[in-house]
C-alpha cells in the first residue's frame, strides 16, 4: 500500500522549522568521513619551476656578491683617497696656521720682538733675539719687529707686505718713526725691511739693501731661518750703533734655485694624478660588476 506524505510532514512539529537535508552535525559517534578521492590529486599536474629553484639557490650567491661588491668599493675608495693624499700638495700644519691677515690684525707683539707665524725659529733664537733687540731699544729707543710667514696671498711681494704691517701697527709718523719691520717669507725664500724715517736714516740704505739681498735669501734658501733672522738683527743693530758692518754670507756659496715647479712639471704631475685616480675609479666599478656576472653565470 503506497503512503503519501504531505509537505507538512517535513517540518519539525515542535520548532515548526523545515528540516533541511544537510549533512549531520559532527559528533564523536558519527562515522569518519570517507577520504577524498585521490583521482583529482592524481590528475593535478606536478610542475617544477627551475627558475624558482635557481633563484633560491642563487640567493646566497647574490648576498655574497653584494658583500664582495661593498668591500671592494670600500677598499678601492680608501686606496684612491690614500693616493690622492700622497700625490696632492702637502699643506703644512702646526702652531703657525694663521695667515698674514691675522698678523696684521693682532698688532705688534707685546712681550717680544718677534711674530713667528711660520713656526721656523727655535726657542734659543727667540731668546737671543729678544735680548739683542731689547738692549737696543733700551739704549737707542729703536724698536725692531721680525715677522715670519709661510707665504703671501694678499700682496705681490714681501716689501708691500712689510709696508702694510708698518702702517697697520704704527699708523702715525710719531709712532713709527723709530720702528723697523723685518719680514721673512719662507716659501719664497725672500724678505724685506722697512721702517720709519729715523730708522731708515740710522741704518742706511747700503746695509738695508745688503741685508735683504744677502742675509735673508741666501740663508733662507738653505732653510737656515734661525741664522737668517739673527744675523740680520745683528747687522741692523751694528749699523744703528755705528759699528763696522759684520757683512753677510757670500751669495756665490749658495746656488739659489726656484722652488716653484715649471708648467711642464705641473702638467706632468697633474696628468699622472688624473690617470691614477681615474683608473682606480674604473676598477672600483668594473671589478665588482665582473664578479657579480661571474657568480650569476655560474
Amino acid at each position: 500500500m503506497e503512503t503519501i506524505f504531505s509537505p507538512h510532514s517535513f517540518f519539525n512539529p515542535i520548532l515548526m522549522t523545515p528540516i533541511r537535508p544537510s549533512s549531520p552535525k559532527p559528533n564523536n559517534l558519527s562515522p569518519p568521513l570517507p577520504p577524498k578521492s585521490t583521482h583529482q590529486s592524481l590528475l593535478t599536474p606536478i610542475c617544477s619551476n627551475p627558475k624558482k629553484h635557481q633563484s633560491e639557490s642563487l640567493k646566497p650567491l647574490f648576498s655574497l656578491s653584494k658583500s664582495c661588491l661593498s668591500n671592494a668599493q670600500q677598499g678601492l675608495a680608501a686606496l684612491a683617497l690614500t693616493l690622492a693624499l700622497h700625490l696632492s700638495p702637502v699643506v703644512p700644519t702646526g702652531v703657525a696656521m694663521a695667515s698674514e691677515f691675522d698678523v696684521l690684525n693682532d698688532g705688534p707683539p707685546k712681550d717680544s720682538y718677534l711674530v713667528d707665524d711660520a713656526g721656523v725659529l727655535s726657542r734659543v733664537t727667540k731668546s737671543d733675539l729678544k735680548q739683542l733687540l731689547g738692549d737696543l731699544e733700551s739704549r737707542k729707543s729703536f724698536h725692531i719687529d721680525f715677522v715670519t710667514v709661510r707665504k703671501l696671498t694678499s700682496k705681490a711681494d714681501a716689501f708691500e707686505y712689510a709696508d702694510q704691517v708698518l702702517e697697520r701697527w704704527y699708523p702715525s709718523i710719531e709712532e713709527g718713526n723709530k720702528k723697523g719691520i723685518v719680514v721673512l717669507v719662507t716659501s719664497q725664500k725672500e724678505g724685506a725691511i722697512t721702517g720709519g724715517p729715523a730708522f731708515i736714516e740710522a741704518v742706511g740704505n747700503n746695509v738695508l739693501d745688503a741685508t735683504v739681498s744677502e742675509n735673508i735669501p741666501v740663508l733662507a734658501t738653505d732653510e737656515k731661518y734661525n741664522e737668517a733672522v739673527y744675523s740680520s738683527a745683528k747687522r741692523l743693530v751694528a749699523a744703528i750703533d755705528g759699528l763696522p758692518d759684520p757683512g753677510g754670507p757670500a751669495f756665490k756659496e749658495n746656488k739659489r734655485e726656484s722652488n716653484f715647479k715649471t708648467k711642464e712639471e705641473t702638467e706632468e704631475k697633474r696628468g699622472q694624478f688624473t690617470l691614477v685616480v681615474g683608473g682606480l675609479l674604473v676598477i672600483a666599478f668594473v671589478v665588482p660588476m665582473a664578479q657579480y656576472y661571474a657568480y650569476v653565470l655560474d
